[in-house]
């Protein structure tokens, strides 16, 4: 189970001294990142193979809260992997005991090539995105 833990920063917070809305996306492609990385490429080496996975669709379901300076650790899975699309979706939890679950959400994503036109996942993509187990442990960013 790869977990990517992050520290919320003031900037990244409202007038209510909450985390703004939107910023939970930032965190979930922050997660995604995390996950390729812990899986042995990066999404880097994708988009230079000439291989795109723009979001066509999010959501997330806010819980509780996240404040300035909590620790939050977000756990991204492949949900499913189709011929060209992906879905992720991810849990945010407070760090703690115990821990709060603060928001559940999704992503899903097209797989195009540098024309911008729905391809086939390629196989060594496919290959890492299966992969049961991760080859590092989980990583911060505070």
């Amino acid at each position: 189970m790869v977990e990517a833990r992050l520290r919320v920063i003031y900037g990244d917070t409202d007038q209510m001294g909450v985390v703004y809305y939107a910023n939970y996306f930032r965190y979930f492609e922050f997660a995604r990142s995390e996950y390729f990385r812990s899986m042995g490429g990066s999404y880097a080496e994708l988009e230079r193979s000439g291989t795109q996975l723009p979001v066509v669709e999010a959501s997330c379901q806010y819980r509780a809260p996240a404040r300035y300076d909590d620790l939050i650790v977000i756990r991204p899975t492949v949900s499913e992997l189709r011929r060209a699309s992906i879905v992720f979706t991810y849990e945010l939890f407070r760090e703690g005991e115990p821990r709060t679950l603060l928001c559940t959400g999704r992503t899903l994503h097209a797989c195009v090539g540098r024309d911008g036109k729905p391809t086939r996942m390629p196989d060594v993509m496919r290959r890492l995105l299966t992969t049961s187990e991760p080859s590092q442990g989980s990583s911060t960013s505070t």
